[in-house]
C-alpha cells in the first residue's frame, strides 16, 4: 500500500467511504470497491485522487474565491445572466496555476501510476467529483466533466483545471441554487484513473434495481460497443439486459431474464492526433444486429453488481467497461441510487388511459405515468430558450445542459438513450414521463401538434395522437387486509409483472404465454420450424428480419418465449406462477407471421382445434415441442422452479393421458424436479369427471368464460345474449361447488383465474364460502375484491 505522506494527492487503495468530504463521492467509493471488493473478484482500475485541500489551495494561490463571488453575487441580483457568469467564472479557472507543491505531487503521482502499469505516459480518465456528491437525495449526477484518454503530465495538469472548472457550468450553478448548496462550500476532487481500453470493445451503465419499478431483485445492465460516455449521454441506444439476483449465487444456473438488443448506432474510440482526445464513429451493420455481452459476461457483472450493493448496503448505480486488450471486465464508478431507493413502500400510484388513440411512435418507457401536451421540438442546446412550459420535448438527445427546461416540460420524448441515458435519469428524478430511443421522434412528430406519451403500458412507451383523456389513482399497500384464501394475479405482459411487484399477492394463477408468442415473437411457431416450406414470401422476408442473429429459427421462439416467462416468473419468486400453455384459437394462431399456411379453417373457432387437442396433433406436435423447450428452460437453466404448467381446454381423459405424455416426452415429466401440472377446468365434463381428472392432474382452474358458456349454452362473444351470460347463474355455482367438493375430496386444489370475482364482487364472496383455495385477479381488481373475501371470511 502506498503511504499517505502526501498532503494533496490520495491513492484509491487508500480511501473509504469515510472520505467523502476529502475526495468526493465517487473517488471515496472508487478505493472503498478497491479496498473490500478484491476477494469479491470486482475488479476496479487503479488510480488516485486529489483531494479537496488541494482544490481550495488551488482557490487561494490564485486568489479565486472573492472574484468568484463577486460574480455569483451578480447573478442573485439578477444583474448578469447565468450564461455570461458561468463563463467568466470557468475562464478564471482555465486561466490560473497550480501552485508547485500540488503540481510536483500530482507529477509524481502519475509517474508512479504509469510505472505501476509498466508504461512511460498512461493514459487516464479524469473524472470529477464533487465534495457533496451523491448525497442520497440530490444526484448531482453528470453535473461536471469526465475528460478521457488523457495521457502526459501537461495534459494531466490541463484535464484538472477543466474539472475544477465544471464545477462552475451552467448547469452545477442552477443545480445547487435549486437545491440550496453554497457554491463555495463544494470541492472538487479529481479523480486519476487508468483508462479502460473500452474503446476497442464495450462500456455501459448498471443498477442494482429495476430503474422503472424499483423491483429489488434484478440488475439492470446497459450496453455500448466503445468507451462508455455515448451510454451516459444517452447519444446510442444501447443493448439492455436484466439479471435475476436472488438466484445468481447457483453457478449451474444462468438467470438472464431479458436481453434486448440496441441500435447501438455508434461507438466513441481514442482520436489519433488533433486536439480532440476522443472521437465518434458509426458501428458497422454486424455491431449493431449483436448483442455486446456474451451470458457469461452478463452473469458476472449481475454477480459484481449484487456484490457491490450488499457491501454498500443499499441499491448502487454503477459504470462498467470492458478491456479489448485483455477481455477482462472492471467497474469505474459506483454510487448510491437516488430515486426508487427514495420512494415511499407503502403506497403505489397509477395511470391509466380512460380512451384509446391512434399510436404515431413507441420507445422505451421512463416511470409509468401518462402526460399530454403540445410538441415543442428542439434541435440544440442554443435553442433552449423557444421551449415552452408544460409542453411535451422532443429532441434528439438531453444533456446536463437541458435540466433547467426538462423542469418546465410535462414529458419527455428523445430519439436516441436508454434506460440510463441521461433524459432518463434526469426525467425520474422530476417524475415526469420520458419515451427514449424512438428512433425518428424529430422527424415524426411536428412542432405544435398535441401528442399523448403513455408509459403505463409497460416496457414499451407509446406516443398517440392527439390529447386523450387518463385518470390517476393511488393505491395504499398498508390497507389492504391479509386473507387466507390465496390471492393471485392475472398477468399477460412480462413488463407489467414487474410493474404490480409491490402488490401483496401470493403468486400469479394465470400467466398467459399468448401475450408474449404474439407481441414480441410475432411468428407462428410451425412456420419457423418449416421454413423452407413456407410459401408466402413476404411472410418469409418478415421471419428473417426478425430472427436476425439467431442461426437456429426455432431458438429465437424458445428463447424469447422462455425469458418473457421467467421475468413474470422473477416477480412473484418462490410464489407459485402458473404458466397456461398456449390456447390461441385458429383464426388467432393465422394472424401470426406465416400463420395462414398451418391454420384450417373453422367455422367455430371457439370450439374448435384449440388447447389440449392441438399439443398431441401432428398438425402442431413441433410446435408444443418449442413450447415445452422454453418451460423446461424457465424451470430448469434459468432457474424458476416455482412455475407449475396449466393445460387449457382438456376434453376428455384420454386427451389428458396423451398430453402427459407429450410434456414428458420433451422433459417436463408431472412430479420430476417437482413440477406440478394442473388443467383448467371450463368444460363441464372437467367437472363430472373431477375425480378421474384429479389421479391425472396437481389442480385445477377455473376459467370462468368458458365455463359459464358451455353449461348455460350461450356464446360468450354473442352481443345479442350477453344479458344471458352471467358467471353467477345457479347452474354455474352449482357446478363450481361441486367441483370443489370432489376436488378436496382427492386432495386436490381449486383455483379461478377467469374474469367473473374481477367484475362481481359478490361472486367472490360465493367462491371464498364454497371453499375455494385461490382467486386469481387482475392487477387492478386485487385490492377492491381483497377487501370483499377478508369480509367474506370474517362471517
Amino acid at each position: 500500500m502506498t503511504s499517505n505522506n502526501n498532503q494533496y494527492i490520495r491513492w484509491f487503495e487508500n480511501l473509504t467511504s469515510d472520505d467523502v468530504s476529502m475526495v468526493g463521492g465517487k473517488n471515496a467509493s472508487l478505493g472503498e470497491m478497491i479496498r473490500s471488493l478484491k476477494d469479491e473478484g470486482v475488479r476496479v482500475p487503479d488510480g488516485f485522487a486529489t483531494t479537496a485541500e488541494a482544490y481550495r489551495k488551488f482557490l487561494d494561490a490564485n486568489q479565486l474565491n472573492e472574484k468568484i463571488k463577486s460574480h455569483l453575487s451578480e447573478l442573485e441580483r439578477e444583474k448578469t445572466p447565468l450564461e455570461q457568469v458561468g463563463k467568466a467564472i470557468r475562464k478564471l479557472f482555465r486561466s490560473a496555476e497550480f501552485p508547485e507543491d500540488i503540481a510536483g505531487e500530482i507529477r509524481e503521482a502519475y509517474d508512479q501510476l504509469s510505472q505501476r502499469y509498466n508504461t512511460q505516459d498512461v493514459d487516464i480518465a479524469a473524472r470529477s467529483s464533487a465534495t457533496a456528491e451523491d448525497l442520497p437525495e440530490a444526484s448531482f449526477a453528470g453535473q461536471q466533466e469526465t475528460f478521457l484518454n488523457v495521457t502526459g503530465y501537461e495534459e494531466l495538469l490541463e484535464a484538472c483545471r477543466k474539472c475544477y472548472a465544471s464545477l462552475f457550468t451552467d448547469r452545477a450553478i442552477s443545480y445547487r441554487q435549486a437545491q440550496g448548496f453554497d457554491h463555495l462550500k463544494v470541492a472538487l476532487s479529481v479523480g486519476v484513473q487508468k483508462m479502460v481500453r473500452s474503446d476497442k470493445a464495450s462500456a455501459g451503465v448498471m443498477f442494482s434495481l429495476d430503474t422503472e419499478t424499483g423491483f429489488p431483485d434484478v440488475v439492470v445492465i446497459n450496453a455500448a460497443w466503445g468507451l462508455g460516455e455515448n451510454v451516459v449521454q444517452g447519444s446510442v441506444t444501447p443493448d439492455e439486459y436484466r439479471v435475476f439476483k436472488p438466484l445468481l449465487e447457483d453457478a449451474n444456473l444462468q438467470p438472464i431474464i431479458e436481453k434486448k438488443q440496441g441500435a447501438k448506432e455508434k461507438k466513441m474510440i481514442y482520436a489519433k492526433g488533433g486536439s480532440e482526445t476522443t472521437q465518434n464513429i458509426d458501428t458497422s451493420s454486424q455491431e449493431r444486429n449483436s448483442f455486446v455481452l456474451k451470458d457469461e459476461e452478463i452473469l458476472q457483472l449481475g454477480q459484481w453488481a449484487s456484490a457491490i450493493e450488499s457491501h454498500y448496503q443499499k441499491p448502487m448505480d454503477m459504470e462498467w467497461a470492458k478491456d479489448g486488450d485483455t477481455g477482462d471486465l472492471f467497474i469505474v464508478q459506483a454510487r448510491p441510487e437516488t430515486v426508487q431507493s427514495q420512494k415511499e413502500a407503502g403506497s403505489l400510484k397509477t395511470y391509466s388511459l380512460k380512451e384509446t388513440g391512434k399510436e404515431i411512435i413507441s420507445g422505451l418507457s421512463i416511470g409509468d405515468a401518462i402526460a399530454a401536451g403540445k410538441v415543442c421540438r428542439i434541435k440544440s442546446a442554443e435553442e433552449i430558450d423557444q421551449f415552452e412550459e408544460n409542453s411535451i420535448l422532443v429532441t434528439g438527445m438531453t444533456d446536463p445542459d437541458w435540466v433547467p427546461i426538462m423542469k418546465k416540460a410535462a414529458g419527455i420524448v428523445t430519439d436516441h438513450g436508454g434506460r440510463t441515458c441521461h433524459a432518463a435519469i434526469v426525467s425520474r428524478e422530476l417524475g415526469i414521463p420520458a419515451i427514449v430511443g424512438t428512433g425518428e421522434a424529430t422527424s415524426t412528430l411536428d412542432d405544435g401538434q398535441d401528442i399523448t406519451i403513455s408509459c403505463a403500458e409497460g416496457d414499451r412507451g407509446v406516443i398517440y395522437q392527439g390529447m386523450l383523456e387518463y385518470e390517476e389513482s393511488e393505491l395504499n399497500l398498508d390497507e389492504i387486509p391479509k386473507t387466507k384464501t390465496q390471492i393471485m394475479m392475472n398477468i399477460a405482459s412480462p413488463d407489467a409483472a414487474f410493474r404490480w411487484w409491490r402488490l401483496p399477492c401470493e403468486g400469479i394463477g394465470l400467466a398467459r404465454m399468448e401475450f408474449i408468442i404474439n407481441n414480441v415473437i410475432k411468428i407462428h411457431p410451425m412456420a419457423l420450424i418449416h421454413l423452407d416450406e413456407l410459401e408466402d414470401k413476404e411472410s418469409r422476408q418478415q421471419i428473417h428480419q426478425l430472427t436476425q442473429g439467431y442461426e437456429d429459427k426455432t431458438e429465437y421462439f424458445v428463447d424469447n418465449l422462455a425469458r418473457g416467462i421467467a421475468k413474470i416468473a422473477a416477480a412473484q419468486y418462490p410464489n407459485p406462477v402458473i404458466v397456461r400453455m398456449s390456447d390461441f384459437k385458429t383464426n388467432e394462431y393465422a394472424d401470426l407471421i406465416g400463420g395462414q399456411q398451418f391454420e384450417p379453417e373453422e367455422a367455430n373457432p371457439m370450439l374448435g382445434f384449440r388447447g389440449a387437442s392441438r399439443y398431441y396433433s401432428d398438425r402442431y406436435r413441433e410446435g408444443f415441442a418449442l413450447e415445452c423447450r422454453a418451460l423446461k428452460r424457465v424451470r430448469e437453466d434459468i432457474g424458476f422452479n416455482n412455475v407449475i404448467i396449466m393445460i387449457p381446454f382438456c376434453r376428455t381423459l384420454e386427451e389428458a393421458d396423451k398430453v402427459l405424455h407429450v410434456l414428458a416426452e420433451n422433459g417436463l415429466k408431472r412430479g420430476e424436479n417437482g413440477l406440478e401440472v394442473y388443467v383448467m377446468c371450463e368444460i363441464p365434463s372437467n367437472v363430472e369427471l373431477a375425480e378421474e381428472f384429479s389421479e391425472r392432474f396437481d389442480g385445477f382452474s377455473i376459467g370462468s368464460n368458458d365455463l359459464t358458456q358451455l353449461v348455460l349454452g350461450v356464446d360468450r362473444d354473442s352481443g345479442d345474449l350477453s344479458h344471458l351470460f352471467d358467471e353467477r347463474n345457479l347452474a354455474l355455482k352449482k357446478t363450481i361447488r361441486r367441483l370443489i367438493q370432489t376436488a378436496h375430496q382427492c386432495d386436490r386444489k381449486v383455483g379461478i383465474c377467469g374474469q367473473a370475482p374481477s367484475d362481481h364482487p359478490d361472486f367472490a364472496a360465493f367462491l371464498v364460502e364454497a371453499g375455494i383455495d385461490s382467486i386469481s385477479l387482475n392487477p387492478d381488481s386485487v385490492s377492491q375484491v381483497k377487501q370483499q373475501v377478508a369480509q367474506q371470511e370474517g362471517k
